[in-house]
């Protein structure tokens, strides 16, 4: 079977916020034609769709397929917690490498609003859940552990939703644009201890899409981006206590996402990683390589992973700014790396971004870090 190189041309978000008066469908439709129309094609173009999608049921695809005219194209569901858009994307970057086909488009989509407000509702039957863990709380143990054994303050953890609003100021998209200072983070609502309220990303409503392709002509497109690698694995079960301070599965899918791609940290220009909490980003820092073990939050404070630093992290403002539409999450990270590396970024572009890593994560299960991460690496050269 011919192995070819897929491409991104096309790719394009929806602004993120709370839209109750939108469906879910015209959000989705909404991405997906302009990720036609950036990539310079036309519907017919378009040979299967990728759907990713965690609270909205079953036939999501169809549903958006129908809306768009692409009704009778082969189309694929993938639910996979927060990482299911970025589990659709891995499929379809498959399926171009393989020959299967030769463009396709990927939507990821969520309306979380739909589901009213408060905590998402997550694996009712699991131990750890009935015992009263949520997101939040797990959180705040990662925050705990992690500043117990490497040293430091909360401030030092809260000091990337500052990073994060200062970015998110310049993107149009995010649901929140304001800058916060320190004082204003450490002084929002305590969510679980020693979390605040600004050191958690919000839900949120939204679609994001990209069209993949092994068209040759695309090779010699001057804005499109090549899909170095793709890495989509499960969390391990540990049975007793585990390392809350260590992201187990997100360090095995970028070592096989590096060496799929041929590359290692430092060749990383630009990264965006799953801060769902402020402590997320810090200990992603450190599984991606960008830093040691427990420099993570001297990472941040020293500017390294702001924009103008050793590798800039989270340029739109991440989960923590944009907000966090579960299965839009995955794709929506890749459409602001297709950005940087296109030079497409304006006030937060990134100079001479060549190379960039996306990295989502998904869900939990009692005894694992995670229940997937798909990390996908991207290059313009």
């Amino acid at each position: 079977m011919a192995v070819t190189t897929p491409r991104i041309v096309g790719a394009a978000t929806t602004p993120f916020g709370k839209f109750r008066d939108r469906t879910l469908e015209s959000l989705a439709v909404e991405a997906g034609i302009a990720a036609v129309r950036d990539a310079g094609l036309q519907r017919t173009d378009i040979e299967a769709l990728f759907s990713g999608n965690a609270y909205a049921g079953s036939l999501v695809g169809q549903r958006i397929g129908k809306e768009m005219g692409l009704d009778g194209l082969p189309c694929y569901n993938f639910e996979n917690a927060c990482a299911s858009g970025a589990s659709a994307l891995a499929q379809a970057y498959r399926s171009v490498r393989n020959g299967e086909f030769t463009t396709v488009l990927v939507i990821g989509v969520e309306q979380l609003s739909a589901l009213g407000g408060g905590l998402l509702p997550i694996g009712p039957g699991d131990p750890e859940i009935k015992a009263g863990l949520t997101m939040p709380a797990a959180y705040a143990m990662r925050t705990e552990s992690w500043l117990s054994r490497f040293g430091g303050k909360p401030e030092d953890i809260a000091q990337v939703s500052v990073k994060s609003r200062d970015a998110a100021s310049r993107n149009p998209n995010a649901q929140y644009r304001t800058p916060v200072t320190i004082d204003e983070v450490m002084e929002s609502r305590l969510v679980a201890d020693p979390i605040t309220l600004l050191q958690m990303c919000p839900n949120a409503d939204g679609a994001a899409a990209v069209v993949v392709t092994s068209d040759p002509a695309a090779v010699g497109d001057a804005r499109s981006v090549e899909v170095l690698s793709s890495a989509v694995l499960s969390g391990q079960f540990f049975q007793g206590w585990r390392d809350m301070a260590w992201p187990d599965i997100t360090l095995r899918a970028v070592e096989q996402a590096y060496g799929q791609a041929g590359i290692t940290a430092k060749d990383v220009d630009v990264a965006e990683v799953h801060d769902a909490a402020a402590i997320g980003e810090v200990m992603y820092y450190e599984a991606l390589g960008l830093c040691e073990r427990g420099e993570g939050a001297a990472f941040v404070l020293s500017g390294r992973s702001a924009l103008a630093g050793k590798t800039a992290v989270n340029t739109g403002g991440g989960l923590l700014s944009r907000g966090h539409p579960l299965g839009a999450t995955g794709v929506v990270q890749v459409v602001e790396l297709v950005a940087q590396l296109r030079g497409e970024t304006g006030a937060n572009q990134v100079d001479g971004a060549r190379v960039g890593v996306a990295h989502c994560t998904g869900g939990g299960i009692w005894g694992v870090d995670n229940g997937a991460a798909a990390v996908h690496v991207l290059a313009r050269r």
